[in-house]
């Protein structure tokens, strides 16, 4: 039976319907934001997002220099801020964000304080804030014509497959037979199993490979292997020692910011990746969803800000949506924001819980090898989906010459340096190179010489209002040579028709 929301829930975004019997997603249908399975299996869906990010989370504070028990209770926190800002129309966790990593590292070297951390990247979250209210009072229109289709797509990918070397560097050498035994487990879980279970395929994987690194310490004894670090020593798969020594409460060590005007410029460069990335992801869940987020981006971009101003003000780390966590939904097609909830409240006790993020944190690094690469590929198939979707014209060479640039940058973790303190890498530079290089080419395109508006270079990025066309060849109609266009279908329009609601979700 379904609920009902009254206005209190609507607005909080927490009144659920039940999705079928509430045992398992439906044949062929996906659990949608507003909807829930079973309260347990929700929880358990939720157990799912905090493994997926609790690496990350846990580890970018360490390499900060910040308390990373607190920066798991604030992303806990944070996230129960994001879902009310978006009242829950946006199904995303807030983990620490790696934006501010670089910055954060420079401010160190000149002497700063974590006060003086937390106060440059509070003041960040707070500009990221009043974009997500432009955005919102001013309407999405102005992020629609700077992300088109192409370089929608393009964002998504850099955002899955930048993560490929932390697989590939971190996580895969510390025991290659482990991480591509984890890998096929998750692999055959997700395809194989049936109903619930297949939605359960990335803590499938996580249970079998922490049983079988245990199982192997036993059997076979220590490895020789690169740990975390990349430091080659001989030692256990499986280290409890960490946990027996971890109390079972405690509250985690938090400061008040200090504000320090070069810190502040320092990180404020932070904000556009953080803007790339929150559009990437959002259309990621759109794609996914089929639902059009359009009308709650500039609620999505607030929601992130404020999420990181609620952490660092009490001395957490910067907050962000969660890759990760996308990875999760695309694995399971479960896109409920109930999860999320039980994901925020589940993290908010382990940060109180030094013994349970001990525990987590003891994850053999294989493990977590073989569990992202199948998260972080699918992550960026879904940039691949968005171009398949909206028709994007690869022989065009406005589409496929800065793409072809930025992907490489951003996969590859590229560095520009841009002076002693600032520098631009990774998701930032793909990005940079992909949204400037296609706009001026376009630009340079339309105003040359032979290009009108209805050319090439204008079709590319079909406006918001779009529907969609059926199959077709594109028309020539403004090839001199002939004034009939050829299509593959008899019945075929001569023009390019605008697109439904559907593929407008793709097309943002």
């Amino acid at each position: 039976m379904k609920g009902t929301q009254d206005p209190i829930q609507r607005i909080l975004g927490i009144g659920w319907r039940l999705h079928g019997d509430g045992r398992a997603p439906r044949p062929g249908a996906a659990v949608m934001p507003d909807e829930r399975l079973s309260w347990p299996r929700t929880v358990g869906l939720g157990a799912q997002h905090v493994v997926a990010m609790f690496g990350a989370t846990f580890v970018f504070p360490v390499v900060m220099g910040l308390d990373p028990n607190l920066a798991i209770m604030m992303s806990g926190i944070a996230t129960v801020v994001f879902l009310l800002v978006v009242q829950g129309k946006i199904p995303s966790y807030l983990g620490t964000s790696a934006s501010f990593v670089g910055a954060v590292a420079a401010i160190r070297a000149a002497g700063g304080s974590s006060a003086t951390v937390t106060g440059a990247i509070l003041v960040a979250g707070l500009v990221l804030a009043a974009v997500g209210l432009l955005v919102h009072f001013a309407g999405p229109g102005l992020v629609n014509k700077a992300f088109p289709p192409v370089v929608a797509g393009a964002v998504v990918l850099l955002i899955g497959l930048n993560l490929a070397p932390v697989v590939a560097d971190i996580y895969w050498p510390q025991d290659q037979w482990t991480a591509l035994a984890t890998m096929g487990v998750v692999i055959a879980a997700g395809v194989l199993l049936r109903g619930f279970w297949s939605r359960l395929a990335v803590l499938v994987g996580l249970v079998f490979g922490y049983v079988l690194s245990w199982v192997l310490d036993r059997t076979l004894g220590q490895i020789t292997a690169p740990g975390p670090t990349g430091e080659v020593t001989s030692h256990l798969r499986v280290q409890l020692g960490a946990v027996a020594d971890a109390d079972w409460f405690g509250l985690p060590t938090m400061h008040a910011p200090s504000f320090s005007t070069s810190a502040i410029l320092l990180v404020l460069p932070g904000v556009i990746a953080l803007l790339a990335e929150n559009t990437g992801h959002f259309k990621a869940v759109s794609e996914m969803t089929g639902k059009d987020l359009d009308p709650v981006l500039g609620r999505g971009i607030l929601g992130d800000g404020l999420g990181t101003v609620v952490s660092s003000a009490v001395g957490g780390a910067p907050t962000t949506t969660y890759a990760e966590n996308i990875g999760v939904m695309a694995a399971t097609r479960v896109y409920s924001t109930a999860a999320y909830w039980m994901a925020a409240a589940a993290a908010l006790v382990f940060g109180l819980c030094p013994k349970f993020g001990a525990l987590v944190a003891a994850t053999p690094g294989a493990v977590l090898g073989g569990i992202t690469v199948v998260l972080y590929g699918m992550i960026g198939l879904l940039g691949a989906k968005i171009w398949i979707r909206a028709g994007v014209d690869f022989s065009d060479p406005v589409n496929l010459v800065p793409i072809a640039a930025g992907s490489v940058l951003g996969i590859g973790g590229v560095t520009l340096q841009v002076t002693d303190t600032f520098s631009v890498s990774g998701i930032a530079l793909g990005t940079l190179v992909t949204l400037v290089g296609y706009h001026a080419l376009a630009l340079a395109l339309v105003r040359g010489p032979g290009r009108t508006a209805g050319t090439k270079a204008a079709e590319r990025a079909p406006g918001p209002d779009a529907v969609p066309q059926p199959a077709t060849t594109e028309p020539i109609a403004t090839e001199p040579v002939t004034t009939e266009p050829v299509t593959t279908e008899p019945d075929a329009p001569q023009t390019a028709a605008p697109r439904t609601a559907a593929t407008r979700t793709a097309v943002r």
